[in-house]
Formats: structure tokens, sequence, C-alpha cells
């Protein structure tokens, strides 16, 4: 038997990127993965290569999230958005869509998901942080803020899981090549007035040990061990995966 056979996993922003690769990670361990994501043609693509379900749900409505009925073993809060832009000229609107979806949603999926955990006594939380739930950077106020909340939110409810057979931990990947990554480019371009060829290597890479950007295929293989038996006893942890950006 397959590592998740009979499990059932939901994936937010599961359509492409990141959460495309954790889809097929689990699903390639045994899960059943439900994808969800705000394009419905992404969503399905993804679904029907792994033969899972696609599931369309516009995170930044955070009313119809609260009313979700979530049954699931396996919870991985991946989905985001991106906006960067000095304190001052950032939109207030912009902030707010980012926390709505960065943390609230995690927020209102976790609470939703937990009941069904508690009830089997098993259940797994992968919350897709980032290197900037633990440092920050200019530009970036509310991907940081939203960030540094999904740490806080994961660990909370690891303390609350824990003697309910439930794990929660965060991935923490620096800059991985995806559409959210490729985005940035040209607005760091202008904030930094440099050409968009260079803000890979003096930019994005700047702090990195390693000078490169990581890979999607990365951050699912390490959801795929949290969420694994060899796990079991990993809770409240933070794994970063940014090739040496955080301790530079």
């Amino acid at each position: 038997m397959a590592e998740l056979d009979g499990r059932t996993a939901v994936v937010t922003g599961g359509g492409s990127g990141i959460g495309a690769a954790i889809a097929e990670r689990l699903a390639a361990d045994g899960a059943h993965v439900r994808v969800m994501d705000l394009d419905p043609a992404a969503a399905t693509m993804v679904a029907d290569r792994i033969d899972g379900e696609p599931w369309v749900v516009d995170l930044a409505d955070t009313s119809a999230v609260a009313a979700l009925a979530l049954d699931c073993d396996i919870l991985v809060n991946n989905a985001g958005i991106q906006r960067v832009a000095p304190l001052e000229e950032f939109e207030p609107e912009a902030f707010h869509r980012l926390i709505a979806i960065m943390l609230e949603a995690p927020f209102l999926l976790i609470r939703a998901a937990l009941p069904a955990m508690y009830r089997r006594g098993w259940g797994r939380i992968v919350n897709v942080s980032s290197v900037h739930g633990i440092r920050a950077s200019e530009y970036k106020s509310a991907y940081v803020a939203a960030k540094h909340g999904l740490e806080g939110l994961s660990k909370t409810a690891a303390l609350e899981g824990a003697p309910h057979g439930v794990t929660s931990n965060c991935v923490n990947p620096g800059y991985v090549r995806t559409p959210l990554v490729e985005k940035q480019i040209a607005d760091q371009a202008r904030i930094h007035r440099i050409a968009p060829e260079d803000v890979v290597e003096t930019v994005l890479l700047e702090r990195a040990a390693i000078k490169r950007l990581v890979e999607p295929d990365d951050v699912a293989s390490l959801v795929g061990w949290l969420v694994s038996s060899h796990a079991d006893m990993v809770t409240g942890a933070s794994y970063t995966m940014d090739g040496g950006w955080s301790i530079s």
C-alpha cells in the first residue's frame, strides 16, 4: 500500500506552481486530492491529471470560505498572491485582499477541517509559508505580515491539535520558480531601477548562498515527508528551503 492510501487531501492554490506539484506528490503517495483553485480550468486540468477532484473557491471571499464544509485528512494551505510596492503607496484594498487570502482563509479552513480530524484522531496541516515568514523584505508589507501571521497560526494549531493526533507545520521556501515569482520581476525592476533580466540574480537571489530558484517539486517533496508516518513527531516546526537566504 502507498503511504497515503485511504487519505483525503485538500490543496489550496492547487491549479499551478507549488500547489500543483504538491497535489501531484500527494496523489502519487495514494491520497485522493481535492484541487482547490480560483481558476476552474487550472483546477480541472490538475485534478484530471491525478485522478483527483477540482474545487473552485475564491479564498478572498471569506464569508463564503467560512461557510465551507471540510472533511479531509490533510490540509495544505498554499494559495497566495503578491503585491510589491512601498508602504506609502500600498493600496489598503490590496493589503486587505492579500491578508484575506493568505491568513484569514487558512484560519477558516483549519477551523473547518479540525473537527473531522479530531474525530478520526489523525490529521496533517501543512502551511506553505515563506522565508518571508521569518524574515522581512522591503516593499512586501502585506505578504510579510500575512506569512508572519501564518507562522503563529500554524504553531497554535500544532499545540491545540497535538492531543488529537493532528500536526501542523510550515514550509518556508525562498524564491520558487512559479508564475507568482515571475509576475514580480517587472515590479522589482521598476522599484530597484534595473533591467528585468537582472532581477533574479541581483534581487531575488542576492542573499542566497545557492544561486538558483527553488523548484516546485522541491517543496512538494518536503510536504510529502511532513504528511507521512516518518514525521509523526514533527509539529509546530518551520522548515526553510531557501538556499541559505535566511542565514545570510
